[in-house]
Formats: C-alpha cells, structure tokens, sequence
C-alpha cells in the first residue's frame, strides 16, 4: 500500500518525512491504480449480530479501517479459477522429466503415470520410542567440615531420551553414605551455558565434562547400545576411562585395628562375655527378730556382667502385703572393708574399691548355706538350671545341691470352696454363676441340643387334681378345667395352657411359662427334673405344688417315643400306645359296613 509522502515544507531529512495514516490506495478499482481515498476509519468491523434474538456471527467482508480483504479484492475469474483447480499432491523428489513429456505429447497419447511403491510413513517418536542412551559419569564434591576426608567421589547415570531429546541423571544408592541418593535431575531438556540452547546426543561423547546447573560431569563410560548408536551417527567415541572410587568408602571396609589386653582381668571381655547372663538363687529371709517379723521367700540375682545382686520379694495373691517389686536395688555389696572404713556411710553414698577390700563374688553363693546382706540373713535352698551349670563348668569344688525347706501352711490354703445353698431367686445355673466369679456369666448352653431339637413340643392333655382336703364346689369347679402340657426337647423346658371356658370363674390362657419343673422328692441344690420318659397316660406330675394327671397325648408323641426307644421306658411308651391305638382303630370300626 502506497501513502503520499507529506513534508509540509520542512527540508527533506532522515526524521523530518512522515506518512499520512488518513490516505490510501483503493485496490478495488485496478484500472486507476493511483486513485487515492482519505481514510477516517480505523476500527475492526463488527462481526457479530443478532437474529430473533440469537447471536449470530458472521464472515467478516471489511478488514482494518474498512479496507476490503484480499478475498474481496480479486477478481471473480479468478476465483472462478482457482475453485476449478485441483491440488496435486507429489510424495518424494520431484520429476520434471515428467511434467516435459506431457507438455509435448497430446492428451490422447500421454502416457498413464507409474508412481513408484514407497516404503509407510513412519514418525521419529515412533522410531526412537524407549530407545535411551545410557552414559556413566562421576563428579566431585568438596566436604568441609570433616577430618577424615576433604572430598568425595559420587558416580551418577545419565540418560538421553532420543524420543524428545531429554536428558534425567540419576545416583545410585550406596550403602550407609549417609546422602540423600536417587534421581538428581528429573527428565527435562538441559540447558547449555548459552540463552536459548539445549544438550543434544552431538554433544555428548567419553572423556568430556558436562555442566548442569552449577555441577561439572565426566562421563567416564556408556553401555553397548550407545556405543553402537554413536557409531552408526559417525560419531567418533573417546576410549572409556575407569571410574574412580571413593577413599573413604575404601578405607571404611577395611576392618578397624584391634589390640589384646595385657592385664590380668579384662572387663571389656567381662562385659562382652557375661552381658545377660544371670545367676538365680532361690532363698528365705528370716526377718522373725523384728517386731511381727516371718521368714519371708525371695529371689537373688546375681549379674555376672558387672557383678551386682538384686533381691526381689515373691509376692502372692491376698497377701496382706503390698506388692513392691525390689526389696533391694541392683548393685555390688562390699563383704570387707579396708580399715578405717567400717563407719563408712554405705546407705546414702556408693561403695567404691577404695573404701571396699572385697566384693561378694559368685563363690560366696552356696545353696544351702546362709548368707548375710546388709545386716539379713539369707538361706539359699535351691536355684535354677543355669546357675547349676555354670557352677559345674566353673566352678566344680562347690557341691550345688538343693535342701527340702518346710512349707508353712498359709491361713486360706487348703480350705475348700462351698457353693452357699440356692435362695430360690433365678435359675440354679444364674445363681452358681454369682458365686464362681464377681462379674456373673451367662450360664453355657447345649447349643447342639438346642439345635437338632429346635421346634420339637410333646404335647398333653392333663386335669387337674383337686387335694383331698378340698371342698366340694371347689372340687366341682376343678372337675371341668383342662389342660395342655408342653414339653420343649430343646431345653427340656414345661410350660402349661388352660384352655378358657365361658362362665367357669377361671382366666384361662397360659397357667406357667417355659420353665423347668423339678421332681417332688429332689433336693433344691441337686434338682431331678422332669424328662419325657416321666411323662406316661395316667401318671401325675407335680407342678410347684400343683398336680396334674395326663389323660391323652398326640400322635407326635408316639413317633417321638418309638424313634428314640432307647430313652424312652416300655412302659411308658405302652401307656401312650394303648391311650392313642384306640383312639385311632375305634372309628375304622365304626365305618366299617354291617356283615
């Protein structure tokens, strides 16, 4: 676009010539190619419009201060002719050997065009996917506050990533170096020294250093791949160097200097030796001078790793006593004393060799014998199986063998628990299970029982007999009352029903919930309670000083009695066999037609 050049008189200098914004040159009329226009307008056309109230964008026509845009500049032959044109595509080098012999032969006899086969196009990152050059490199780091060593050597991995040309360097885990190992740098493009610039495979090569953000690299060494990679690029690789290895890692392997002591007794071998390995005395202490004093069983340690004794007491349940666990505190008891230190305060202050001219050793501890501590008298009856042995090993002139002690009889021992009779409150179970511990459990149940006799009820039918002693209305009254008896196989539980009757003065509905009932002649703490062998035609059963006479049974009664015969007495199962065979074969005879 060409703008007139206005000076408006002023000399015609680098700084002083200007180009007027308002005028330019009209494309749109070709044949007056010098028709210039004023431009006053210097937005961007609006686009966007509304139809029926919707948003509506349209292709802009008008470009920057109304100038028209190249689409709508060109001609309309000429779009004509580029909307006729077909694009061709060429793949490979171009051949105008071709494009020459179809210029000089016809159409009619130009030849059909033979495109060679080419190989699928396959892209780099699929090429060089998981493909990675892996390059050895060390670089040094200066210890400052250390005696032992100035610098140290650390060995890291490089990897170049020919995918995306990323680079990640990464420290192999040493063992006990005590630095934070692992991935240093993680997967990116490094940069170089120079804005703008990044490490590429054509950087890298043996024997050179690498600098990343402040740390120099020798690559030392590169795998088999690279190698071969780099070689095929026609890349010429240094020789491989040896990495060097870290002379504190070295030195620390080699085992420290060890020295023999020259004295007769060792302690350090004592302490090595001897750690946890504890001799135990089994003793009584006769403390029966003091005012309501006893001999009282205790328990001696004697600590052969620094020769100290310890004295617990052997507490029992209900006592009397509180139970502290130390009666005398680990330490070395002096058995004589240098002269002039016999006054010597032992209770507050620590013995020492310098007051002390011996200690108690273990030859001082000989079963059977009586020991004195601090003032006490000890008795050592017997001891554990490690102090029998190491007296054999070490000490063979001391015969070990353990004294019989009489056992004095405590207040409470040998007395019997008694079960205090059943006060007639709860089940028998609930009331034992008060008495065998503080916090009552749940009695335990047959749970198998209960499970193959779940839903199994005998049931009868029972009157109720009236005491001799009663009246005759009272007689009458109970003449006309029935009941029905079930018997739960499952917990061997009764419970009875009286069947209501309309004007007999009596509730009727449940008479006495599921409940085991004793036997009348049972003992209250050994109860005999019933079972269904009691339970026979015309036998009477005492109910909590009610007695009931059975009169009838139901059929699962007798499928019951004759599948367990064994449980059941002959007796009992005849009384139901006869009670319910007539009742069953009597009306087959009265159906029976006339002969």
């Amino acid at each position: 676009m060409s703008r007139k050049m206005d000076n408006n008189g002023l000399p015609f200098l680098p700084g002083f010539s200007f180009q007027d914004v308002t005028i330019f040159q009209s494309h749109s009329m070709p044949a007056f190619p010098r028709l210039l226009t004023n431009k006053t307008a210097f937005h961007r056309p609006q686009t966007l419009s509304y139809s029926k109230g919707l948003a509506v964008a349209r292709p802009p026509r008008l470009g920057i201060g109304l100038e028209p845009l190249l689409t709508e500049q060109m001609m309309h032959e000429e779009l004509t002719g580029m909307a006729g044109d077909m694009p061709d595509l060429t793949y490979g080098s171009f051949d105008t050997k071709y494009i020459k012999d179809l210029v000089n032969l016809s159409y009619h006899s130009a030849p059909a065009p033979v495109h060679p086969e080419l190989p699928p196009f396959i892209p780099a990152y699929v090429t060089l996917d998981k493909k990675v050059l892996c390059f050895k490199a060390y670089f040094k780091e200066e210890i400052i506050n250390s005696r032992d060593e100035k610098s140290c050597v650390r060995h890291v991995v490089i990897y170049y990533y020919l995918e995306d040309d990323s680079m990640s360097i990464s420290e192999p885990w040493v063992p006990n170096s005590g630095i934070l190992q692992g991935q240093r740098i993680k997967r990116q493009c490094l940069p170089k020294k120079e804005p703008g610039k990044f490490y590429h495979w054509k950087d890298l090569n043996l024997g050179i250093d690498l600098e990343v953000y402040g740390v120099t690299y020798h690559i030392a060494k590169c795998d088999a791949f690279t190698k071969d990679f780099m070689q095929r690029q026609g890349i010429i690789l240094n020789p491989p160097e040896e990495m060097p290895v870290d002379t504190y890692l070295v030195q620390r392997q080699k085992p420290p200097p060890t020295s023999t002591t020259h004295s007769e007794f060792d302690s350090r071998y004592q302490f090595l030796h001897m750690d946890r390995k504890v001799l135990r005395f089994f003793a009584l202490w006769d403390d029966t001078e003091s005012e309501l004093g006893e001999t009282l069983p205790v328990t001696i340690h004697y600590f052969l790793v620094n020769d100290t004794v310890e004295i617990r007491e052997d507490h029992k349940p209900n006592s009397g006593r509180f139970p502290f666990p130390v009666l005398m505190q680990r330490l070395r008891i002096p058995k004589k004393m240098k002269p002039g230190h016999d006054q010597f305060p032992s209770c507050v202050m620590e013995d020492s060799t310098e007051e002390v001219e011996e200690f108690f050793s273990p030859k001082d501890f000989q079963v059977g014998e009586m020991v004195i501590i601090m003032g006490r008298r000890f008795l050592l009856y017997d001891c554990d199986e490690f102090t029998k042995d190491y007296y054999h090993e070490n000490h063979p002139e001391i015969n070990i063998k353990s004294i019989e002690v009489p056992r004095r009889m405590g207040k409470f021992e040998g007395m019997k628990k008694e079960i205090p009779p059943y006060n007639g409150f709860g089940s028998l179970e609930d009331s034992l299970q008060s008495c065998l511990s503080l916090i009552p459990a749940p009695p335990r149940k047959n749970v198998l029982k209960m499970l193959e006799n779940e839903h199994k009820v005998l049931r009868y039918s029972a009157r109720l007999v009236t005491p001799k002693d009663a009246s005759e209305s009272q007689r009458r009254k109970d003449a006309d009352r029935y009941f029905i008896m079930s018997y739960y196989l499952s917990n061997d539980t009764i419970s009875i029903y009286e069947n209501p009757k309309n004007n007999s003065g009596f509730r009727g509905g449940v008479f006495l919930k599921r409940t085991r009932v004793p036997k009348p002649h049972s003992s209250v703490n050994n109860p005999d309670f019933y079972s269904p062998s009691d339970f026979s035609i015309g036998s009477i059963l005492h109910v909590f000083g009610h007695r009931f006479i059975l009169t009838d049974a139901d059929l699962y009664v007798l499928k019951y009695m004759e599948d367990n015969p064994g449980q059941i007495p002959l007796e009992t199962l005849e009384t139901i066999r006869q009670k319910l065979g007539s009742e069953t074969v009597q009306p087959a005879e009265q159906n029976e037609p006339p002969s």
